[in-house]
């Protein structure tokens, strides 16, 4: 299928894991690509992959938590590329070694965990929304996770962090869809990324068995997930949340 022939798509956190399975996905339906990540080296092996399924692909080595690096990035990949079609704020992070339950937690944590996971979908946003608004179309999909909506002990920031993405997604929906832009929040479970690594295996059993078909998620599926918001096969979607975990979490 070749659903995002010739569209450009944005994806922040594109390195690894599920950004970098998205863009991979996005060039094989046909996408140009704009990738943005910290991690230099990661987005080169990314972009030789892209480029060998035909994709034209930009990287831009960035923190996405900074507003000048995204004001400049976006206002490069505009000069390059043209018209952002699709944008995926991807990048997020939990609290990983510094997690714990909130009574011990510290704001300093809670901070990081909210720019490097709501602040940049905010803040990446910010630069395609009005060019989206003026030509009338596009498509945002923010990855936000099902730990929100499942509540998971010693995570209150990351939990907190993507349903505040949920919520701007729905707002967000709201403000376009006049304007025929579709945003939409994609929400994985637990996912055989590099995080998966920092987990005790003890507890991953725990998780693993809490989940309906039994295993993880592969990057590729959420991927595919990604894909279909991206695409016009859903046109008549907005500000929807689509749970990718498993049958863990049902609505």
């Amino acid at each position: 299928m070749r659903r995002l022939e010739g569209k450009l798509a944005v994806v922040t956190g594109a390195a690894n894991g599920i950004g970098r399975a998205s863009a991979l996905r996005f060039a094989s339906e046909g996408a140009n690509l704009a990738l943005i990540d910290l991690e230099k080296d990661g987005l080169e092996l990314v972009a030789q992959d892209a480029r060998a399924k035909g994709a034209t692909v930009l990287t831009i080595a960035g923190d996405c938590t900074d507003e000048a690096t995204l004001v400049d990035a976006f206002r490069t990949i505009y000069a390059s590329c043209g018209f952002v079609d699709i944008l995926m704020n991807n990048v997020g992070q939990s609290a990983r070694e510094r997690a714990s339950e909130f009574y011990k937690s510290e704001p300093e944590v809670w901070r990081f965990v909210l720019d490097v996971t709501l602040m940049s979908t905010l803040l990446a946003s910010r630069q395609v929304v009005p060019a989206m608004r003026e030509a009338g179309r596009g498509k945002i999909v923010n990855v936000a996770s099902n730990a929100g909506m499942a509540g998971e002990v010693g995570i209150s920031e990351y939990a907190a962090a993507k349903m505040g993405v949920i919520g701007f997604t729905r707002s967000l929906a709201r403000e376009l869809a006049p304007f025929r832009v579709n945003v939409n929040a994609l929400c994985p479970g637990v996912t055989k990324t590099r995080v998966i690594e920092r987990i005790p295996p003890e507890i991953l059993e725990k998780i693993r068995a809490a989940i309906p078909l039994g295993y993880f998620a592969e990057p590729e599926d959420i991927a595919a997930a990604a894909a279909f918001l991206a695409s016009d096969d859903s046109r008549y979607m907005t500000g929807q949340s689509v749970v990718v975990d498993g049958g863990r979490w049902m609505i």
